[in-house]
């Protein structure tokens, strides 16, 4: 979207769809900055609406609940721009917001969405050919199911008319860029200003924590190490081919381990895999089986055992909840 001039004559009409389960935190963020945007410029520049999926208030992930102005595919009002407010993992059809969804775009309504809104889009196919980003714990899974998304793991994209973020606070980035790309970057820094924002983060910066701020000032041979492990989920390495790899001693390997992450290597290996295998039996429906050896345990039996003794429950009973 190209700057514009400091302010516009008639406010932008932004609606927000909050679906069952959405992030008030996420809402929150996306809204606030418009309101806070009128009160310091003096006028108001926005028209924030919210929509639901009927005329009954949405609950969210916290269990409070809102009550929204009007109900989607009302196409109430000249909306200028449209934010799709979702759990972090959408779940359910929605046909109507859909259908509501493509006409919209058809008007050239810009079109966002927050945390697991990118999937709604998505599964409208109003983000083909778009670049989009979403949580990025669902990054995998997404791309597989909707290939012709450009996917990106970034704090937030704008990608002509589509606006999509990873949910919490980025959605805060998002909306500030946005302000800046309206009506200038002071403003935009006035309102960071007011929330008490270091700074605007910028879209291209990661949302996953890189490796080396998750562990501090750990050694480089550690960080190495926790990489190998990460890149060699299907087929693990043993400690001894790890310490090989690094150029190290195993004790050496050992005691960075116990030092920094207060674990043995094979006890943080297992973990990493667990985890991993939990990710693709909650976002996939790739049989137990199939995820035990993507995961690298050789037999069902095996990895049922470890997932029960970690988790509390089997990977079949996991499927369940």
């Amino acid at each position: 979207m190209p700057p514009e001039s400091p302010h516009s004559a008639v406010p932008r009409q932004v609606g927000f769809v909050l679906l069952p389960g959405f992030s008030l935190l996420a809402q929150a963020c996306a809204l606030e900055p418009l309101h806070v945007a009128n009160q310091l410029a003096g006028e108001r520049l926005y028209t924030p609406l919210t929509f639901g999926l009927d005329g009954r208030a949405v609950k969210s992930a916290a269990e409070l609940s809102l009550s929204p102005h009007s109900v989607a595919g009302s196409d109430a009002g000249e909306l200028d721009m449209l934010f799709v407010c979702a759990a972090s993992q959408a779940s359910g059809d929605h046909a109507t917001l859909l259908a509501w969804l493509v006409r919209l775009a058809g008007r050239g309504v810009a079109l966002g969405g927050i945390a697991g809104g990118t999937e709604v889009l998505a599964r409208a196919g109003v983000l083909n050919g778009y670049r989009a980003t979403l949580p990025w714990q669902h990054g995998e899974s997404f791309a597989r199911a909707h290939p012709a998304v450009r996917v990106s793991n970034q704090l937030f994209e704008i990608d002509r008319d589509r606006l999509t973020c990873g949910g919490g606070t980025a959605a805060m980035d998002m909306m500030m860029t946005l302000i800046a790309q309206h009506h200038g970057q002071r403003l935009a820094e006035r309102v960071s200003e007011h929330f008490v924002c270091e700074r605007i983060r910028m879209g291209d910066e990661p949302q996953h924590v890189p490796l080396r701020l998750r562990l501090g000032h750990a050694p480089q041979s550690l960080i190495d190490a926790v990489t190998l492990m990460e890149s060699n989920i299907e087929e693990p390495l043993t400690t001894h081919e790890l310490s090989e790899h690094l150029g190290i001693s195993r004790r050496q390997l050992e005691r960075l381990f116990k030092k920094y992450l207060q674990a043995v290597p094979s006890r943080y290996y297992l973990d990493l895999r667990l985890q991993r295998a939990r990710k693709l039996l909650r976002e996939t429906d790739h049989a137990v089986g199939d995820i035990a050896l993507q995961t690298g345990f050789s037999s069902g039996a095996h990895f049922s055992t470890a997932y029960r003794n970690h988790f509390g429950m089997t990977p079949r009973e996991e499927r369940l909840t």
